[in-house]
């Protein structure tokens, strides 16, 4: 096997043959862990900071291991990356040719069935429903990612894909070219797979059920981004149904009506009836989230009256269910819809009972308190490496939290430090005499504050907030004080979708982007087109969440600290995630505002910094807008 020093090394095969290629010792002490553990089959959590190069510090180990490894991302576009880009460039450099599988979620894939029935129901017209029939013609995958010009929240895509549920198994007469078969055979002839977290969590649940493997076994597997891991597997193995899934339910009847040449007047009366059960109930519940024991008197009999009406359309389906395999499936799911209402409605589980309303839905929901039996009893039990990797792990130095979360017995740790020049680049200001974050006045305080470093920034800024409510204020603010045609474009969540208005943020190069959680991590902009990073408060999670009220509920039962346990520990990761999208590269440059003042009130504010990137600490105002006007931080 070759050496992993002379791969990562300035004159070996990776310098060879990828452009911009530089050798770092933080990427090669991360490989070397990395291929430890493999051999070893050990577990193994490792931070490595932003430009340590940690996806090729355990992509080359992995590729030189010669055992099957999994490989788990947090999100479909890595996984897109590491096979198309990352995968066979590495393979090519290092001579060492594997057989290498993508699989995703069954919705990621062209469903052909599913798309013949949009057909007959629809007829073929529609832009995007003729430009997903003339792709189903020569894709070979089907994976729906490779139609890019057709926006993925398209509402076709749920139509002409299928799920676990209505999926017609063996029964589907398109069965034999069904795309998620041939995926999974690849992936099961395949000494690399690379998956993603919910279908990591799919395989785990399917193990415990006693069901079979989802996923082939394999000696050892990677988890990137694994401080998502917690948090998805909380909304997995919990209970949830809405409004938007009934309403799929019945569309699909009715193209399975249709396709099986059945007129059923009762039926289809049940169907047209749904729509305005599900908006009376909506109409009853608060928007947001709210705890189920919360119900008012109305929203109870709202619930009872669907309850009662999905009853009724159950028994109209089971009469005909027979007489086609799509029916009896939609019949089954309609039935398995009311079942999670009737539990969610009555359980006495360990968990929270839960509604989350909006404009267009609602849905009720059952999440376990806690997630770390279910992780720890897969990964302490399965015989294989386990190898957890992010930027954000570590609370200081310490990996305890992680560990915990992820139910882990034993395992080695590492924090591997960025090797960008933080010091001389980079810059956290902290702006004089603020208020309190619960103050009235802390918003339109801060965003004065601020405006000096956004008029000195060369490149854009981004203004992240833990509050909608707080991002509205602002954006009310700096349209007041730069008029309706500012000289530095205003881009705010929910204008447009995340990706859109992110390439939005790159191509003007000087805009202010309000953004809220989805904005604190993985985006990634680099160069002058992002100088600047401002967040307005610690990222406490609300104590009016009903999440996080019943878990600080729970901690505090069991004898524990829920501050120190949980509420303080989620905080830091979630400000390590938020600093991070500032320096992306070694050659960028900017300066983070942290808005809060009990940063340097509170005893944890410590915590905090010594958790984020060796940067200057700095109050003055002219200090921060040097460096954003092209000095540097140490000067």
């Amino acid at each position: 096997m070759q050496e992993l020093e002379d791969i990562f090394a300035a004159d070996g095969p990776l310098a060879d043959a990828i452009d911009g290629y530089t050798p770092r010792p933080v990427q090669q002490e991360m490989a070397t862990a990395v291929s430890d553990a493999l051999s070893s089959r050990a577990r193994l959590l490792v931070e490595a900071g932003t430009g340590t190069g940690k996806t090729f510090a355990y992509l080359v180990p992995a590729l030189l291991s010669g055992i099957r490894v999994i490989i788990s991302t947090g999100t479909r576009n890595l996984q897109d990356q590491l096979f198309h880009k990352d995968m066979p460039e590495l393979s090519r450099a290092l001579g060492r040719p594997v057989k290498v599988a993508i699989l995703k979620g069954r919705s990621n894939y062209l469903c052909h069935h599913r798309l013949s029935l949009t057909e007959d129901m629809k007829g073929k017209s529609g832009r995007h429903l003729q430009q997903i029939r003339a792709w189903a013609l020569s894709t070979q995958s089907g994976d729906i990612a490779e139609l890019s010009d057709l926006p993925e929240q398209s509402p076709v895509w749920p139509q002409v894909t299928s799920t676990s549920e209505n999926c017609l198994g063996q029964e589907c007469p398109v069965y034999a070219s069904c795309f998620v078969v041939r995926a999974r055979r690849e992936a099961m002839d395949a000494d690399i797979v690379i998956v993603n977290h919910h279908l990591l969590l799919a395989d785990m649940a399917l193990k415990e059920e006693g069901f079979g493997e989802l996923l082939p076994g394999v000696d050892a597997v990677v988890v990137d981004e694994a401080h998502q891991l917690p948090k998805i597997a909380g909304q997995f193995f919990g209970l949830s149904v809405g409004s938007r899934q009934l309403e799929y339910i019945a569309r699909d009847t009715r193209a399975e009506l249709l396709a099986a040449v059945i007129h059923d007047a009762e039926t289809e009366n049940l169907l047209d009836g749904l729509p305005a059960r599900l908006a009376d109930l909506r109409l009853t519940l608060q928007k947001g989230r709210t705890d189920y024991e919360n119900l008012d008197t109305n929203s109870e009999l709202a619930l009872q009256r669907l309850d009662d009406y999905l009853g009724q359309l159950i028994s109209r389906l089971d009469e005909i269910a027979e007489k086609s395999p799509g029916l009896a499936q939609c019949f089954q799911r309609f039935l398995v819809s009311l079942e999670r209402i009737e539990t969610i409605r009555k359980s006495d589980e360990k968990g929270l009972r839960w509604l989350e309303t909006g404009h267009r839905g609602f849905s009720l929901n059952l999440t376990p308190f806690d997630v770390s039996e279910s992780l720890g009893r897969f990964v302490n039990t399965l015989d294989c490496g386990w190898i957890f990797t992010s930027a954000t792990l570590a609370v200081g130095d310490d990996f305890s939290h992680l560990e915990s979360r992820l139910g882990l017995e034993e395992a080695a740790a590492l924090k591997l430090e960025s090797p960008f020049d933080y010091q001389h680049n980079s810059m956290i200001f902290i702006p004089k005499g603020l208020p309190v974050p619960s103050d009235p006045q802390f918003t339109a305080q801060l965003v004065e504050a601020c405006l000096p470093l956004i008029d000195a920034c060369r490149g854009g800024v981004f203004f992240l907030f833990t509050s909608h409510r707080a991002l509205r204020e602002a954006e009310a603010l700096l349209k007041e004080r730069w008029g309706e045609n500012p000289e530095r474009p205003l881009l705010v969540q929910g204008q447009m979708p995340r990706n859109l208005l992110l390439q939005e943020f790159r191509r003007l190069g000087n805009a202010v982007l309000l953004g809220a959680a989805s904005f604190w991590e993985g985006v990634d902009v680099r160069g002058p087109a992002l100088g600047l990073v401002i967040i307005d408060k610690l990222p406490f999670a609300s104590p009016a969440d009903p999440l996080t009220r019943a878990r600080i509920a729970a901690i505090t039962e069991s004898g524990g600290n829920a501050f120190s346990e949980h509420q303080l520990p989620e905080a830091v990761l979630a400000l390590k995630q938020g600093v991070g999208r500032l320096i992306r590269s070694e050659t960028d440059t900017g300066v983070v505002v942290l808005g809060d003042p009990r940063l340097q009130s509170k005893s944890y504010g410590k915590l905090f910094f010594r958790s984020l990137p060796d940067m200057p600490i700095t109050q003055d105002v002219q200090q921060a807008t040097e460096l954003l006007a092209g000095g540097e931080a140490g000067a």
